[in-house]
């Protein structure tokens, strides 16, 4: 005889049954530490955890909810079996706070160690370079993050390289990995080192919460960004930084400077000093008109034997006058020779093409597809083409 079984939603009503006849579960309190919270429209997503267990816990009266990762609360609620999605789910109608969580305290502790061992002082940030030609980034190689600072940074300066370590950003060895990856591009051949990854819980983040990155951050001789999780969330990492940035796409921003407005603003420096020594010009040449038209009616009424030293002296004036104009035409031709080597054509003219798709530039393969129609920009001219094969890595570095 064949045993007859249960459907899932059988099975699935019949465990909320129990969970829903059980009055001893009802308005219960559960102590424990805050962890993965997060906040979406009104509503409090969080995980309460001891040392052995974790219960999944949503809050749907946040008013004044004030709690963070790490903290230790007592909440006040009934749990609840959903059929659909086949999940326990503890109701939270009370939260209390209750000392502080352990992983916390631990942060707050290594905090105030290297707070007083003087790793945050104002007086030991070293200051961000002015020429930037290649930047190290410590991060995983998968994922979004370096994906990010890839695209944000070739956006607006297509020509400082980036070097990647890559290294686990949590698990077992993280930080040491991380510390390596620190200490490795210390000694490499770039101008300043990013360590970035996405955000998390106190725990994914807990690699950057320790004392040998701290180490490594504080004793690294490059200016070092951290951008470490979201805009909220503040590691020791950053504290030990020398700058730190909200998230990994805004420290792109912050050491990219755009190229284009370089360039605008280069534009009007020539513009400025052309003028500038044009008037410098043109005022020396009305005084020197003056201070000649004076020194010709007192040089007529010389002697024979003053007139040789004030011609001699006049020759010299003139000198003068000349090496000063040619210095500033020198500079203003050096100024320009740089100019012209920002210059996108000039760039052209190497062999290189700028690619366009709908009018937008073009900085990575992941934005291309089969049958997409591109527009070519040469130095002496455009041509449009239909993408037929594609080559290389469209889903990460």
């Amino acid at each position: 005889m064949e045993e007859k079984a249960l459907t899932v939603s059988q099975l699935s009503m019949y465990i909320k049954q129990i969970f829903d006849a059980e009055e001893m579960l009802y308005n219960i309190k559960v102590m424990g530490e805050i962890s993965g919270l997060s906040v979406v429209r009104g509503v409090a997503y969080f995980t309460l955890k001891d040392e052995n267990a974790t219960l999944s816990c949503v809050c749907f009266d946040t008013t004044d909810f004030s709690f963070l990762n790490g903290d230790r609360v007592i909440v006040t609620g009934t749990p609840r079996y959903y059929v659909k999605g086949g999940k326990l789910n503890f109701n939270v109608a009370k939260i209390a706070k209750y000392g502080v969580g352990e992983l916390y305290q631990k942060f707050l502790d290594l905090k105030n160690k290297l707070e007083k061992k003087g790793y945050f002082d104002k007086a030991n940030k070293k200051q961000q370079p002015q020429s930037i030609k290649r930047v190290g980034v410590v991060t995983s190689k998968e994922g979004a993050v370096i994906q990010d600072i890839i695209n944000v940074g070739t956006r607006r300066n297509p020509f400082i390289d980036i070097v990647l370590y890559p290294v686990k950003v949590q698990g077992v060895n993280a930080e040491r990995e991380i510390a390596k990856g620190i200490n490795v591009l210390d000694n490499y051949d770039v101008d300043l080192i990013i360590v970035a990854r996405g955000g998390g819980s106190l725990e994914d983040l807990e690699p950057f919460n320790t004392e040998v990155v701290a180490d490594a951050v504080h004793n690294c001789s490059k200016f070092i960004v951290s951008a470490v999780g979201h805009e909220t969330d503040y590691t020791i990492c950053d504290f030990c930084s020398d700058l730190r940035a909200p998230t990994p796409s805004a420290a792109a921003e912050l050491v990219f400077d755009n190229i284009e407005e370089k360039i605008v603003d280069f534009k009007q420096y020539i513009i400025r000093l052309k003028q500038s020594i044009k008037d410098v010009y043109l005022d020396k040449q009305q005084n020197f008109v003056d201070v000649y038209k004076d020194l010709y009616k007192n040089y007529k009424n010389l002697n024979v034997k003053y007139q040789n030293r004030f011609s001699s002296c006049l020759v010299e004036f003139l000198h003068a006058v000349n090496t000063f104009i040619e210095s500033k035409q020198h500079k203003l031709e050096v100024l320009s020779s740089m100019l012209n080597k920002l210059n996108p054509k000039e760039v052209l003219k190497l062999g290189y093409a700028s690619v366009k798709k709908d009018n937008k530039k073009v900085a990575s393969i992941k934005d291309i597809n089969l049958n997409d129609e591109m527009q070519l920009t040469f130095v002496d001219g455009k041509v449009s083409a239909i993408v037929s094969k594609i080559e290389g890595e469209k889903n990460g570095i």
